[in-house]
C-alpha cells in the first residue's frame, strides 16, 4: 500500500489515517480518502461516472470514520485500458473488496448512493464474511421499464410545476441528453443539470446549490465488457441478489427524490431478510445534504446496532 500520509518515521501511515490514499489493485491504482472518527463506513458514489467529492457527509464524520471510494475510471484511480467500456456491477464489487481487504479490519460497513447501492448490495451478497451491515441509500431492486416510466411521470409533474421558471428548460434538456452521452463533458453537464429536478431542498436555497452543483464532476463511462459488447440485459435486476442478502440491510430514501425514492426502498425491504428503512421527509436524492443530521443520526444508530 501506498499512502498519502506518512509517520513520523517515514513508513506508510495507516490506511485509515485521515487523508487521501491510494493502493494499487493488480495493475490498478485505487483512490480513497478517509475522514472522520468512529466506526468504519466505505461509501461508494454513483453514476456510474461521479466523482465522491459530491457524496462528502461532514455530519456522519462527527460520529463515523468515512473511507470515500473513488471508483475506477473516476478521479485519481485508474481508468480501465478499455475505458470507457467495461465498467460492470461485478467489476466494482471486485475493487470494493480489494480495498476492504487493504484496510485490514476484521468487518466493516459498506453504503452505496445511487447506482453505488447496486454495488453495495452485490458486494453484502458476495461477502458477508467482510461486512458488519450495509447501507443501500436510494436504492432500486431493479431499472427498467416500469422504473423508467415512473421516472418520467415524476419529470412531466416537475415540469408541470415549475413552468416558466429559468431552470427548467436546462434540466429538461439534461434529462433529454442521457440517452446521446458520450463524453466527460457531456456527461458532467447532465449531472449539473439534473440536480434541481434531483432536490426537494433546491428551491429553498438555490444559490447554494448551483455552487454545489458547479463542483460536480463525472466521467463517462459504460456497463459494458470489455469489448463494449453488453454485460447482461439492458437494465438492472436484482431481485434475486438481494433475496440472498444475509448481513443487516439499512435503506436509505428521500421521501422526495424523483427517480429512487421510498417506493423503491420498499422492494428493497420486502426482499432483504434483515433489513429496514430510514425515510427522510424532507429530502430528495441527496439526503446527506438536504437532511445532514437526520441522515447522519441514522446511519450512525444502525450501525451502532450492528457493530463490526
Amino acid at each position: 500500500m501506498t499512502g498519502n500520509d506518512l509517520t513520523a518515521a517515514g513508513a506508510p501511515a495507516s490506511p485509515l489515517a485521515p487523508g487521501r490514499h491510494d493502493v494499487r489493485l493488480d495493475d490498478l491504482n485505487q483512490r480513497y480518502h478517509v475522514a472522520g472518527s468512529g466506526p468504519v463506513c466505505l461509501a461508494h458514489p454513483g453514476g456510474p461516472g461521479l466523482f465522491w467529492e459530491y457524496l462528502r457527509m461532514p455530519a456522519a464524520e462527527k460520529h463515523l470514520t468515512m473511507v470515500y471510494v473513488e471508483p475506477l475510471g473516476t478521479g485519481g484511480s485508474s481508468r480501465l485500458r478499455s475505458h470507457p467500456d467495461g465498467y460492470t456491477l461485478d467489476r466494482y464489487v471486485q475493487a470494493l473488496d480489494a480495498l476492504v481487504g487493504q484496510l485490514n479490519l476484521p468487518r466493516v460497513h459498506v453504503m452505496g448512493h445511487s447506482h453505488g447501492a447496486f454495488v453495495a448490495a452485490r458486494y453484502a451478497a458476495a461477502h458477508p464474511e467482510r461486512l458488519a451491515g450495509a447501507i443501500l441509500y436510494a436504492g432500486s431492486p431493479y431499472t427498467g421499464p416500469e422504473w423508467g416510466a415512473a421516472a418520467g411521470q415524476a419529470l412531466e409533474q416537475f415540469a408541470a410545476r415549475h413552468a416558466g421558471t429559468p431552470e427548467l428548460q436546462a434540466v429538461l434538456a439534461a434529462w433529454q441528453s442521457i440517452p446521446g452521452l458520450a463524453d466527460d463533458e457531456g456527461f458532467t453537464r447532465a449531472a449539473r443539470g439534473l440536480i434541481p429536478f434531483y432536490s426537494a431542498a433546491y428551491w429553498r436555497d438555490k444559490d447554494t446549490w448551483a455552487t454545489y452543483g458547479a463542483s460536480v464532476t463525472g466521467t463517462y463511462v459504460r456497463e459494458t465488457n470489455p469489448d463494449g459488447s453488453p454485460a447482461a440485459t439492458p437494465y438492472l435486476d436484482d431481485r434475486e441478489v438481494l433475496r440472498t442478502v444475509k448481513v443487516p440491510v439499512l435503506v436509505v430514501a428521500g421521501r422526495e427524490d424523483p427517480i429512487l425514492g421510498p417506493r423503491w426502498g420498499r422492494e428493497i425491504t420486502d426482499l432483504v431478510p434483515h433489513s429496514e428503512m430510514l425515510e427522510l421527509p424532507g429530502s430528495g436524492h441527496f439526503a446527506h445534504l438536504e437532511e445532514p443530521e437526520e441522515f447522519a443520526a441514522g446511519i450512525t444508530d444502525f450501525i451502532a446496532s450492528h457493530p463490526a
